[in-house]
């Protein structure tokens, strides 16, 4: 924020208590700094008014700074993607770019790949894929997901990302994922860190709430997709979550489905 140049702007998401709270020191310190903020709260410049999830879409009627509606509807599920939208918006209407021209390019965007990316259908049952690796993330997604699945269950491979993350954040990782209606937890992807003892996926999968989420722990990754498979019904939605290699299950879980037709049986979801 300090870098901000004196013709800039900070445009902050005031929904977040921790942004409001950098907010009242920044106006403090620099006063002169032009501050545009967006969220669903009443107080802010651009305000998301109402949203609500069409399918794989979400659409969000948005209150502009200078009281004018504006429509959105983007091609992506979830409400942390509407509140993303609202602030392209923002940081566009500062800038000069007409409310309809960034309407129109909100609609025409397709997202981009690792997040909520749509990676095969085997009859009824649809395969994503999605970077989350924290708590606040797998939760957003996971709700997003959640409105997509419809009448279906929500299937999700998450494979944990560090050993330390796995550590500190384990209870708020088996929170999150008891959003699910199956959760398989893989091993954790060590990537730049050693192994520590005792630090395994397990722990995750102690933390998630066995009456509202059947959980199963597969510290081979090489046999997740096998077990998911025999594990699904028709119309579940099924997501790999992670920021390591979890991201290769979709093609072969693909394939077990397919070489198993009673399960992908075609249901009432959509494409």
């Amino acid at each position: 924020v300090r870098r901000i140049e004196p013709d800039g702007f900070l445009v902050a998401g005031i929904d977040d208590a921790g942004v409001r709270g950098l907010l009242g020191r920044v106006t403090a310190a620099t006063p002169a700094l032009r501050v545009i903020t967006y969220g669903r709260t009443a107080d802010a410049d651009l305000r998301i008014e109402s949203s609500s999830a069409e399918g794989h879409a979400s659409a969000a009627a948005l209150r502009l700074p200078d009281g004018r509606a504006l429509d959105i509807v983007i091609d992506i599920p979830g409400e942390h993607m509407v509140s993303n939208a609202a602030a392209v918006v923002a940081v566009g209407l500062e800038l000069g770019v007409a409310p309809e021209t960034m309407a129109a390019g909100l609609a025409a965007f397709t997202g981009v790949r690792r997040r909520f990316e749509f990676r095969g259908r085997a009859g009824s049952i649809r395969v994503f894929d999605d970077y989350a690796h924290h708590p606040t993330e797998v939760a957003a997604t996971l709700k997003g997901a959640r409105a997509v699945a419809g009448a279906g269950r929500l299937v999700v491979v998450f494979q944990p990302h560090l050993y330390s993350r796995t550590a500190a954040f384990a209870a708020e990782f088996g929170a999150a994922l008891s959003l699910a209606d199956v959760a398989v937890v893989l091993d954790v992807y060590g990537a730049r860190e050693d192994p520590v003892p005792d630090v395994t996926g397990k722990l995750i999968a102690r933390q998630i709430d066995p009456s509202r989420t059947e959980v199963h722990f597969v510290p081979a990754a090489g046999r997740a997709p096998s077990l998911v498979a025999g594990l699904l019904r028709p119309d579940d939605v099924v997501l790999t979550m992670g920021a390591g290699d979890v991201t290769l299950l979709a093609p072969e879980l693909l394939r077990e489905i397919d070489a198993r037709p009673g399960i992908a049986v075609m249901g009432g979801a959509a494409a």
